[in-house]
């Protein structure tokens, strides 16, 4: 089969494979569902919703999320020491990224041990956020943001470059962590380039060998289109095996948690795209 039959065909077998799964709960309605963004997502009214929303995409990786959101009851409770997420208001009461974790320690008192080391989670988490808000601060309006995005989403050849830009200016925030901060804007162009997209695209050759965060983009966007979904809807599919966590639906599994499908996924359809 051609590259345009593969990419529609892995992407029904992820479907089928997923709703034959026969964990309680995960009907094909359910998976449509999640593919979907929820409507409690999308744009947001203020720049400090925006700013909000960047923070908790840069903790989406590794173990921040337990080590920030974790120890803190959610990056939201950050309001209090970043003056309710105000770029402006945090670029002039911190100038070191030493000054916000003080303020966190002494307020939020976060669980768990405290590194200070440089390259410590907590140390570059507040650098992420004084140079996240120093990008959020070139926006006066959520408006001027948007009207930013707007101009890059729209053009199939430019839209690569925005989360590329993004990662240049925040720090902390990578590729795929823009592409995940857009997303969940409800920018459904973009997917995200993680661990367990990477492990099925290659398992399944809808890449090259070791892709780079942007060459694996561009295979999430291409699949998406010869599927006939939004990237968005490609990369959540295929995420949703690969995690096995059905985290908008805690009825699932264990707190919706299946465990990861990744590997027999890979097994399962490797053998019928060969067919």
């Amino acid at each position: 089969m051609n590259q345009q039959e593969r990419d529609r065909a892995a992407y029904l077998l992820a479907k089928k494979y997923l709703s034959e799964l026969g964990v309680e709960g995960v009907t094909p309605q359910l998976i449509e569902k999640q593919l979907c963004l929820s409507e409690t997502k999308g744009r947001t009214q203020s720049v400090g919703e925006i700013l909000m929303r960047l923070l908790e995409s840069a903790q989406n990786a590794n173990m921040r999320p337990i080590v920030i959101g974790g120890s803190i009851g959610g990056v939201k409770n950050l309001k209090d020491v970043l003056f309710d997420f105000s770029p402006a208001a945090i670029v002039e009461a911190y100038p070191t990224w030493e000054s916000v974790f003080d303020q966190i320690q002494l307020r939020l008192k976060p669980t768990g041990k405290l590194r200070m080391t440089p390259r410590s989670i907590w140390p570059q988490y507040c650098r992420t956020i004084l140079s996240a808000s120093r990008f959020m601060a070139q926006f006066p309006e959520a408006s001027d943001f948007y009207e930013w995005v707007d101009f890059f989403d729209k053009d199939e050849r430019g839209r690569p470059a925005l989360p590329l830009l993004i990662a240049q200016q925040v720090a902390g925030v990578g590729f795929p962590l823009a592409c995940d901060f857009l997303k969940e804007l409800g920018y459904v162009n973009f997917g995200k380039p993680d661990v367990h997209l990477r492990d099925i695209f290659e398992g399944l050759e809808l890449c090259l060998p070791k892709p780079s965060d942007y060459e694996l983009s561009k295979a999430i966007i291409r699949v998406a289109k010869h599927a006939n979904v939004t990237p968005y809807n490609a990369d959540k599919l295929f995420w949703l095996i690969g995690s096995g966590y059905f985290y908008e639906d805690k009825t699932i599994g264990k707190d919706g948690r299946i465990g990861s499908r990744k590997e027999k996924f890979i097994e399962y359809a490797r053998s019928r795209l060969s067919e």
